[in-house]
């Protein structure tokens, strides 16, 4: 997510790219680690993936409908710790030029900041593997909130005195997560999903750069 923010101080840019590592799907051990008290379900990679960018409430129903909602709470805050502490080891499937384009922005002016559906600690732990945090000013996410993405995106925005951003994701709910909040938008097309607009597109993440100068530059970032 890119933002670029006005104020009668200072001038301030930020992005928040929506650049994951695959998630393995490890919790596969945690099912089996409470199979004295919760129905069992395979999990596979694709289970995974197709729940990639929804709200952990929803990860959970989709996953786990046959289970009762608080029985269902509680596996996956389960799931979540087990996921969060193997990040955190063990690192996952990186896209390339994460920390480059990062320092290439932040070099530029802009704020490199983080917004995510992703539970409590999943940020903290990618930052600790990768040892990004120098190259990041600020996140946010559900776990911590229960907000909605396109609430924390603005929450972010007001929180850092922004006025301007473009919001970097690649899901139809990214998308719609930026209108909400009022800012413009940039589809990674080399991710998990596809996006009903027309809207700009990267193929690569080295292409970031110069797209967003230059829409921020056109006054194309939302308010």
């Amino acid at each position: 997510m890119i933002w670029t923010g006005r104020s009668g101080i200072r001038q301030n840019r930020w992005l928040s790219p929506g650049i994951w590592p695959y998630r393995k799907p490890d919790w596969r051990e945690e099912l089996l680690a409470g199979k004295d008290y919760f129905v069992i379900t395979t999990l596979t990679g694709e289970d995974i993936r197709n729940v990639m960018g929804k709200t952990m409430d929803v990860i959970a129903g989709i996953l786990f409908p046959d289970l009762a909602q608080d029985v269902r709470g509680k596996l996956l805050e389960r799931c979540c710790v087990r996921e969060n502490d193997y990040l955190r080891a063990n690192g996952g499937r990186l896209y390339e030029g994460v920390r480059d384009t990062f320092l290439k922005l932040r070099e530029s002016g802009y704020e490199v900041c983080i917004v995510s559906n992703c539970q409590k600690g999943y940020v903290e732990a990618f930052l600790d593997y990768y040892q990004l945090w120098d190259c990041v000013d600020d996140i946010e996410c559900y776990g911590n909130n229960l907000k909605q993405k396109g609430e924390n995106i603005r929450l972010v925005a007001d929180r850092r005195h922004l006025a301007e951003a473009v919001y970097v994701g690649d899901i139809q709910g990214d998308y719609e997560a930026s209108v909400k909040a009022g800012v413009g938008f940039i589809h990674a097309a080399y991710g998990f999903g596809t996006v009903d607009a027309k809207v700009e597109r990267i193929r690569t993440l080295g292409e970031l750069p110069a797209l967003v100068h230059s829409l921020l530059r056109e006054g194309n970032g939302g308010a």
